[in-house]
Parts: structure tokens; C-alpha cells; sequence
């Protein structure tokens, strides 16, 4: 990992006195919110949890209903899409922005991608009946079944969420790397930016063993 170099110059914030004490402020704000959406998560699993222990074998039917194959594909995606932006904050420390707008712009190809196989398995249950409430007709339904499927629409609709809010967030840096405001010495959005998508993609990381992989 590269050295992290604020330059003496450079002017902070107008309510900081460094630029590194800006730095340093800001990721221990990142980290702030990322423990609230860990705390928010964690009571998802808390509840996924209860619900399993009390119906195992419903839980394991209907698990069964998923898409490993697309699950498993969208776990790839997220990984690589964790590797490129790491590479794009790499990159913005060693001064290579043009090396960093590329990497983040593959970063909202992959999920976008992942958003659109989301959709695709909504989609799917959709028509299948497995949309809890009063479009939860599938021929296997039961009120068992139908708290797993509200967890897992919850969860994962959550988590969509969130990498729709990421794509903005890095769409807003390719419109800061076009005005050449990141430079070794001033990269601290992109760091933030990184931090909340690597904890997006573990959150998924988690899910994808608890909804399809049961049993």
C-alpha cells in the first residue's frame, strides 16, 4: 500500500487546520456510518436467524426456489467490483486519475450488472408467486414460507438500495476526476466512497450463504 503524502500546500477545509487532520476526520466519520449500517443489517440477521431456528426445514425449501447460479454470479460481480475500486483509490494516491476514472467506471458497470440480475430474479419470483403479501400464490405457499421470502425481499431490497446509492456516489466522483480535484495529496472522497462500497459487498457476502446456500 502506498504512503499516504498530504502536501503542505495544499489547503484543507475551511474548518480544519490540515489537510490531514480532514483526512483522518473523515474516515472515522465513514467508519461512524458504516457501524450504523452494520447495526442496521445486524438486526436483519438477528431476525433471519430466529425465523431460521424455528422453521429449518421451510427455510431449506424455500431456499431451494433461488437462482444459486445467479447468486453466485452476482458474488462474483460485487468481488471484482471490490477490486477495481480498491485499485481506483490506489491509483488516485499514486497520482494515475486517469487510471482511477476508468477503474471506477467499471466499478458501476458491475453494479449495474448486478442490479440488472437483481431485477431479473424479481422478476422471476414475481410471476412465480413469491412475492409475499397478495401476490404470494405459489402452489408450496405457506405462512412459514412467506417470512423467509419477506426477509429475503427486505435484505436484499436493502441491499439494491444501497448499491444504487453507491453508483451515485460514484458517478459524483468521475464528475470530480474530470475537474482534476484528486491528486496524491487530496483523495479523500475517494477512500470514502471505497470504504462504503467494500462494505456493501460484504454485506453480500453474508447474504449469499444465508438466502441460497441453506442446507
Amino acid at each position: 500500500m502506498s504512503t499516504i503524502n498530504f502536501e503542505k500546500g495544499v489547503i484543507p477545509s475551511h474548518h480544519f487546520s490540515t489537510v490531514s487532520q480532514e483526512y483522518h476526520a473523515g474516515i472515522l466519520g465513514i467508519w461512524l456510518f458504516l457501524a450504523t449500517e452494520v447495526l442496521m443489517f445486524g438486526g436483519l440477521f438477528v431476525a433471519y436467524a430466529i425465523f431460521r431456528n424455528m422453521y429449518p426445514s421451510v427455510f431449506h425449501d424455500a431456499s431451494q426456489l433461488l437462482d444459486m447460479q445467479l447468486g453466485a454470479m452476482n458474488t462474483v460481480i460485487l468481488i471484482a467490483s471490490s477490486y477495481c475500486m480498491a485499485q481506483a483509490v490506489h491509483y488516485t494516491q499514486k497520482g494515475e486519475t486517469h487510471h482511477a476514472f476508468t477503474l471506477i467506471l467499471l466499478t458501476i458497470l458491475c453494479a449495474l450488472f448486478f442490479l440488472g440480475v437483481k431485477y431479473f430474479e424479481y422478476q422471476h419470483k414475481f410471476h412465480e408467486g413469491l412475492l409475499p403479501g397478495m401476490n404470494f400464490t405459489h402452489a408450496n405457499a405457506t405462512r412459514e414460507m412467506g417470512i423467509f421470502f419477506g426477509l429475503y425481499f427486505v435484505m436484499t431490497g436493502l441491499h439494491a438500495i444501497h448499491i444504487l446509492v453507491g453508483i451515485g456516489l460514484m458517478a459524483w466522483l468521475l464528475l470530480r476526476f474530470k475537474r482534476n480535484e484528486f491528486s496524491p495529496h487530496y483523495f479523500i472522497p475517494v477512500d470514502g466512497v471505497g470504504l462504503y462500497w467494500h462494505i456493501v459487498d460484504i454485506i453480500w457476502i453474508f447474504l449469499f450463504p444465508l438466502l441460497y446456500l441453506i442446507g
